[in-house]
């Protein structure tokens, strides 16, 4: 698909050459700084030196005080304590944090992630039931349960009390709890953008204030974190870039056994940056949920034991392999679905449906269309006479949003702004076809119609060597570029725009990668490039054409020598824009 190239406007030259002079850095990286809200030295300090103190003040959270007033009763009372989550890698994350804390100093307590099949996304009432039977007498929900009305109204008239911990958006009416989630709408916590998990260490931090515990355990929990964000794909910005940041450090420098197993498995060595969670370490704790039970995940992050370790790894690894298979079955299952349907290309949206699928693996495949069909996505599965699925965007389309729009015809259904959940009864899957597709057709925009791809500036390749370095170094301009991690939504790694490329060598690598070296006329740098998936467009860089390229900058690592090289995002012809 051709994408949509967005250029980020430029600010002042007289703000650039003032931050320029303050950090002692070029223009260029000024610029990047800039765009991203960071226009004096203070901001650019907290930016590069992220610290615990830059944490928010927890109590700030609407109903904080509350909820550690009953975590403390429950404590000096001994009551026996149930942290629920969901099975997803936040909500799996999130228990193992509150978990892992809460039982040095606290015994009574345990956790329970639903059964994806039986029970749903959610606090489902075979999990209140389950409390109730086994005597707890406080139930804690980690990324879920801000829509569980009737299930927590269940658990309360069992005399079970309820804590949520969530961060999705709340409905129109909340459930009978303590409820924590600052998306509520008269909360004033001053970040909004908390992974679940996020919003579980907050009643944790304000717990461990409130007892005066040693902070240094929860904050070895910070790596399980770092994860929640990187997986949930939510803001890096503000208070998560701290929590990542910290994390990301301590995975590095002292992994937990669980990580350190599973890179192992996927032969992969530090140092890792947040997108190596999110394509490495993230999947495989996903699977688990998958193909089995997020219990076992829960169970590999909090576990001591070498041994165990190492074999609930290698069972998970297992499953992601499986999930792979999968992944790549339903696709192709999926493809030929929209290819057999005439009427596809004049629909605003994508609704494809197969009773056989595994319900475990329609997100990632929903994704996977709209690779090949840009379109808001929802891929749909039977299981126990139900049908239910995930459903991922594009662009900025709020799927919330627009799923709120058809709820008379659906179950139940959760989520935010870029993906979702839902499930309906299997006679109303026409209508609501019908409808979605409606609706997506009624409020897209047009410039949610086309992938679009954000260049934060222009780039000479002579911008990117110093004089005095060589070109076989790694030069300042990118070490200053990687502090710019741990990258994300809000803090995207930067995209620059090359103009007037020639090609000085092309290859294609295992008939679907575009390997060059490109150059510039009248500039002696060379470097390196990789278009991964790009095979398709080496017509574009033939020797002797000139084109443009949208590239990130990242270091090759070949037989222990680093190289600079460019990762091209996309690729026009010089006379099309």
């Amino acid at each position: 698909m051709d994408k949509v190239w967005g250029i980020k406007p430029e600010p002042a030259m007289e703000l650039v050459k003032k931050m320029a002079d303050e950090l002692k850095v070029n223009n260029r990286i000024a610029t990047l700084l800039i765009q991203r809200g960071i226009n004096d030295y203070q901001k650019a300090e907290r930016f590069f030196n992220p610290k615990v103190e830059h944490f928010h003040e927890p109590l700030l959270m609407k109903n904080m005080a509350r909820a550690v007033n009953r975590l403390n009763t429950a404590i000096s009372n001994n009551q026996k304590i149930l942290i629920y989550g969901d099975y997803d890698v936040d909500g799996t994350t999130a228990v193992a944090l509150m978990f892992t804390v809460l039982k040095r100093h606290h015994a009574n307590i345990d956790y329970y992630i639903p059964d994806r099949y039986k029970e749903g996304y959610g606090l489902s009432e075979i999990g209140v039931e389950f409390a109730k039977e086994n005597g707890f007498e406080l139930l804690i929900t980690l990324d879920c349960g801000i829509k569980a009305v009737s299930q927590i109204q269940l658990a309360v008239e069992l005399g079970i009390d309820v804590i949520v911990c969530d961060h999705h958006e709340p409905g129109t009416v909340l459930p009978n709890a303590i409820v924590l989630d600052p998306k509520q709408k008269d909360c004033k916590y001053p970040f909004k953008e908390l992974s679940g998990c996020g919003v579980g260490f907050k009643l944790m931090q304000a717990l461990f204030n409130d007892q005066n515990w040693d902070r240094n355990e929860l904050y070895q929990q910070l790596d399980l974190l770092a994860l929640s964000i990187a997986a949930d794909i939510v803001s890096i910005t503000d208070e998560n870039r701290a929590m990542a940041f910290l994390g990301l450090k301590l995975v590095n420098e002292k992994p937990r056994k669980a990580f350190s197993e599973l890179l192992q498995l996927a032969n992969k060595k530090g140092p890792l940056t947040l997108t190596d969670l999110v394509f490495i370490i993230a999947p495989r704790i996903n699977a688990a949920g998958r193909l089995r039970s997020g219990r076992a995940a829960v169970q590999l992050m909090v576990e001591d034991d070498d041994e165990l370790i190492q074999s609930l790894a290698n069972e998970i690894n297992q499953d992601n392999l499986e999930r792979r298979v999968l992944d790549k079955q339903m696709t192709q299952e999926a493809l030929k679905i929209i290819d057999d349907d005439a009427d596809f290309n004049s629909k605003s949206a994508t609704v494809v449906f197969n009773p056989q699928w595994h319900k475990g693996v329609v997100g990632i495949v929903a994704s996977r269309l709209i690779e090949t069909h840009f379109k808001p996505t929802i891929v749909l599965t039977e299981s126990n006479g139900m049908i239910s699925g995930s459903a991922r965007t594009v662009n900025d389309f709020d799927l919330h949003e627009a799923l709120i729009k058809c709820s008379d015809l659906l179950v139940q259904f959760g989520g935010h702004t870029h993906a979702a959940g839902l499930s309906l009864l299997p006679e109303n899957l026409a209508a609501f076809t019908e409808m979605f597709n409606r609706v997506v057709r009624e409020s897209i925009t047009e410039k949610d119609k086309n992938p679009i791809q954000l260049i934060d500036a222009h780039l000479s390749l002579s911008e990117i060597y110093l004089p005095t370095e060589l070109p076989s170094s790694i030069p300042k301009f990118y070490r200053i570029l990687s502090k710019f991690e741990p990258f994300g939504p809000g803090n995207m790694k930067p995209v620059f725009m090359l103009k007037e490329v020639y090609s000085d060598q092309v290859s294609v690598l295992k008939d679907a990668h575009l390997k060059l070296k490109v150059k510039q006329e009248n500039i002696p740098v060379k470097l390196d490039a990789i278009g991964f998936g790009l095979a398709k467009r080496e017509p574009l860089v033939t020797f002797g054409l000139a084109y443009e390229l949208a590239c990130t900058f990242d270091v090759n690592v070949f037989r222990d020598v680093s190289t600079l090289q460019l990762i091209i995002k996309d690729i026009k012809s010089a006379d099309s824009l």
